[in-house]
């Protein structure tokens, strides 16, 4: 009797799985054909082209829609958010509209997609820089401190006033990462040097970035870190006029390679580059193929090549950069743990005295 259970039992899964590789091969989950899987995105205030995780996100998904021939604004589209009262409502634009998935760029939707995902059971959705804990979202995750201590290493040692800034859009755990990894990768290359910290309160105030960053060049920085979203496009305006009056500033951009932000007046000294291009492209590929990581949190560090520095370094002499891929090992091989709290920093920070 039992073998004879156990033989039924071994021929449905066999035809379980069966079934499952003609139901996924060269199909989308529960559609005929490729061409008709729909994967769309929610922008956070800072908008589509705020030169940074938005845009970065909306790169990737166009690459995705390229890539498998399908049609831009029917198989792969944005929605752009105002205000934080558009998220809900344009997440379930996309989920009512039939999507395959929905990504909710950047952790301040958080709660929304939390509350579309509980009424939509059957909706997949997608969440960078947070975690929702249900089975039909997939969470997708950074270690920007890894990252951002790169970057610090490079403002620590090209510094020439020994005084460094880092601007926040609203402070956060999330940004938290940026302005503790930065703070540590300075400091372990130059004890010595000043670092100034300031939120502006937003992602979406260049007015407010181009303020702050007026205040700490006129304090000494010559170097500017933001993790501010739309706010940093300030930062670069603000270097920009310094640059054309001789001041030798610069600005470290984030999230994508800001180079082009930085000109014509070449301010940019780098980038520290988060792949949420990347990022969005694996999952919806993921997706489309049956293969929806819901449920699951991804994290993305140096050793995933999820963070890193831009291409761009014709700024850097090679003796910083051969410093920082030495740092970039001791953090993959587990030798530097970069902080990401304040509390984790200042025991960082102990621990190299």
């Amino acid at each position: 009797m039992k073998k004879s259970l156990m033989a039924t039992v071994a021929l449905v899964i066999a035809i379980g799985m069966i079934l499952t590789a003609c139901g996924t091969s060269g199909n989308n989950a529960g559609k005929g054909n490729k061409k008709d899987f729909k994967v769309g995105m929610v922008t956070d205030v800072g908008g589509v082209n705020d030169k940074s995780f938005n845009q970065s996100a909306w790169e990737g998904l166009q690459k995705f829609g390229k890539d498998f021939d399908l049609e831009k604004n029917t198989n792969y589209k944005y929605l752009q958010s105002t205000k934080q009262a558009d998220y809900q409502p344009n997440l379930n634009q996309l989920v009512h509209s039939d999507f395959d998935l929905v990504f909710g760029i950047g952790y301040l939707m958080q709660s929304d997609v939390q509350k579309v995902a509980e009424q939509n059971k059957k909706a997949k959705l997608a969440i960078v820089d947070s975690v929702v804990d249900a089975p039909n979202v997939a969470s997708i995750n950074f270690k920007e401190e890894e990252g951002s201590f790169l970057v610090g290493v490079i403002a620590g040692k090209m510094t020439k006033t020994n005084k460094i800034g880092f601007i926040g859009g609203i402070e956060s755990d999330l940004v938290k990462k940026f302005e503790n990894g930065f703070k540590a990768g300075v400091k372990s290359v130059n004890p010595n040097a000043e670092i100034f910290v300031q939120y502006a309160g937003a992602f979406d105030k260049a007015d407010q970035g181009q303020a702050i960053a007026a205040t700490f060049y006129g304090k000494g920085a010559d170097i500017i870190y933001h993790a501010a979203g739309a706010t940093g496009n300030g930062v670069f305006t603000e270097a920009k006029t310094r640059k054309k009056d001789g001041q030798n500033v610069w600005v470290i951009g984030v999230d994508r390679d800001q180079y082009d932000a930085g000109l014509p007046e070449d301010v940019t000294l780098t980038s520290m580059v988060k792949h949420v291009d990347q990022a969005v492209y694996d999952v919806s590929k993921m997706t489309m193929e049956g293969n929806f990581p819901g449920g699951k949190v991804l994290r993305f560090g140096l050793k995933e090549n999820g963070v890193g520095i831009a291409d761009h370094k014709e700024h850097i002499p090679d003796d910083v950069l051969k410093l920082v891929d030495d740092y970039k090992n001791k953090i993959i091989n587990g030798d530097i743990k970069p902080p990401a709290t304040d509390k984790d920093y200042e025991a960082f920070v102990k621990n190299l005295k």
